[in-house]
């Protein structure tokens, strides 16, 4: 595999890599503590439990909960409203999937949970 190859997926990691560093580094300059993001930054994963219903259920539930859509739109929502909790568990919810995009970690297809948008773990 020649360099051209693997630059998707690299870039794809670069791309975790910079949502990960941005949105801690709006957390910090927010003042938001240290508990509420070491408490929730693995809160997302709990879609999982989607898996018990199925690996269809499972895949739409984890992406869903894995996808940036959601907490750019919560975090825009808390920006308009101006209240501070849920641009907080935006940015903490965004962490989480740039974190999960660095480790090559992708969103899930219905066949098998490590089949993924960016490789099969």
């Amino acid at each position: 595999m020649d360099a051209a190859d693997r630059l998707p997926g690299l870039l794809l990691r670069l791309e975790g890599a910079a949502v990960l560093a941005g949105s801690l580094a709006l957390y910090f300059d927010e003042s938001f503590g240290w508990l509420a993001l070491v408490l929730l930054l693995l809160a997302p994963d709990l879609a999982m439990i989607g898996y018990a219903a199925g690996k269809r259920v499972g895949a739409i539930a984890y992406d869903l909960a894995h996808t940036e859509a959601l907490p750019v739109a919560v975090g825009v929502a808390g920006l308009l409203a101006t209240e501070r909790l849920p641009v907080q568990l935006a940015l903490i919810w965004l962490a989480h999937i740039g974190a999960d995009r660095l480790l090559g970690y992708g969103l899930k297809y219905p066949s098998a949970f490590k089949d993924t948008h960016l490789q099969r773990v």
